[in-house]
């Protein structure tokens, strides 16, 4: 008598490659373990594993020459500067993560996601993240159970807690513009207007974090976004969003006061900047110092705490207050300038910047073409405007922010579908090989 389990019906048997990948999102909403990688940093590492084998054992070629070139233009400046670190720990610890960041999580998900089916639906799990995350968020805002913010402990964290002020701005963040990209797109009127729904909803979570970062980066990508996909849809959504705006702060009075100051405070950054800005600046001139005396290499991986006080101005604090959220108050320090390209200038040098903005331009670059293309064709435009999307906010919150925390894996992942989309062959590349007419092309395209 047998006993073989069923086989796998068709659909779900394709979900298994992409399955990991939204492990790794979805643990994100649990609450952090400690200090550290968290739960899916290790998964992310996990599936990293997962991916090797199962190229292993199909026997398939991981990347084409195109996408190893790119996704491995940083070794060579990651390399350099870990070799120029303090210690061989701090270095090797250093040089895993970027390599996790930048490398091999991309890479994974480039390899492993196989269509643009599997795309939507780590699409939607970041999108769901966010949902969980900024609910979570709104009810910290309601009962003032958030992280401190102005004496008031009403700063919406999520799960990520008071020690991770930017964890729910970056998930939050991530998930509307993975919304929006979808909302945007030609895919079914009720997937559109699911897409549209949660973007607006996740407006007020946003709002909530007080992320003047996550504001700057989500509003530039949506209006991106938005020229991108054409001017009628433009006009329509931006019509929406300025009138859930209106409902929300004006009609329900949310944040007035606190979001009226913060906003205040984006323009207030020369004449009047609260300590915040003015350790920012502070930092940021402890970076532009330490390249000075190292232009080319940096003062090694996981070098800038310290290197910080030989540079640092007398107006740097001592660290930031943390507090509410779980957390007694305590202070924290300020081990990192809060930018990212600082970070790598200062740590890495001229080496390490140009080999990591070289990687993100040429998937820019390459990811803005091929959405071109597919907007002239109508198929895959919403992937396109997701995986655009993500990378630009992360180029733009790397003025501001820098990789740390449980949420940067979700930095990884988002960085991942941008290379999916611009470097992936998605069955373009691989119909025009043969031969195929435009109209197969785009049949394949479209699978």
């Amino acid at each position: 008598m047998s006993h073989a389990l069923p086989p796998l019906p068709r659909r779900a048997a394709a979900l298994v490659p992409v399955l990991p990948l939204v492990a790794v999102v979805a643990l994100l909403a649990l609450p952090p373990t400690g200090d550290g990688a968290g739960p899916a940093d290790a998964v992310s590492a996990l599936v990293v594993v997962y991916c090797a084998i199962r190229l292993l054992r199909e026997r398939r070629r991981p990347l084409s020459p195109a996408a190893a070139v790119v996704l491995g233009l940083p070794v060579v400046g990651l390399a350099v500067a870990a070799m120029g670190a303090s210690s061989s720990a701090a270095g090797l610890t250093g040089l895993g993560r970027y390599l996790q960041v930048f490398v091999l999580v991309p890479a994974t998900v480039l390899v492993l996601l196989r269509h643009r089916a599997d795309f939507r639906v780590l699409a939607w799990s970041c999108v769901g993240l966010a949902l969980w995350q900024g609910a979570v968020g709104v009810h910290q805002y309601v009962t003032r159970t958030g992280a401190s913010y102005q004496g008031e402990t009403i700063r919406a964290v999520g799960t990520f807690g008071a020690e991770d002020v930017m964890g729910m701005a970056t998930a939050v963040s991530l998930g509307l513009v993975c919304a929006v990209g979808i909302a945007l797109g030609r895919a079914p009127v009720r997937q559109r207007a699911a897409a549209a729904g949660c973007a607006l909803a996740l407006l007020l979570p946003l709002a909530l974090s007080f992320s003047r970062g996550a504001w700057i980066a989500t509003a530039l990508t949506c209006a991106v976004q938005l020229a991108l996909a054409g001017l009628r849809r433009a006009l329509w959504t931006a019509a929406a969003v300025v009138a859930a705006g209106v409902v929300l702060v004006g009609g329900f009075g949310v944040g007035t006061a606190q979001l009226q100051e913060r906003l205040d405070s984006i323009t207030q950054v020369t004449d009047a900047p609260d300590q915040s800005v003015v350790d920012r600046y502070a930092l940021w001139a402890s970076a532009t110092g330490m390249w000075r005396e190292h232009p080319l290499t940096g003062v090694g991986l996981k070098g800038f705490p310290e290197h910080r006080d030989e540079h640092a101005t007398l107006a740097l604090s001592s660290g930031s207050d943390i507090e509410g959220a779980g957390e007694t108050f305590h202070r924290q320090a300020l081990l990192s300038p809060h930018s990212m390209y600082l970070l790598v200038l200062s740590e890495q040098g001229l080496i390490g910047l140009l080999g990591l903005a070289g990687s993100w331009l040429a998937l820019l670059v390459c990811g803005l073409r091929r959405l071109l293309r597919a907007r002239r064709h109508g198929r895959g435009l919403d992937c396109g405007l997701v995986a655009c999307g993500l990378l630009i906010w992360s180029l733009t919150d790397f003025v501001y922010g820098d990789i740390g925390g449980p949420s940067t894996v979700l930095t990884a992942v988002g960085l991942g579908l941008a290379a999916w989309w611009a470097l992936s062959d998605g069955g373009w590349a691989r119909a025009a090989r043969r031969g195929g007419a435009p109209g197969r092309v785009e049949e394949a395209v479209a699978r």
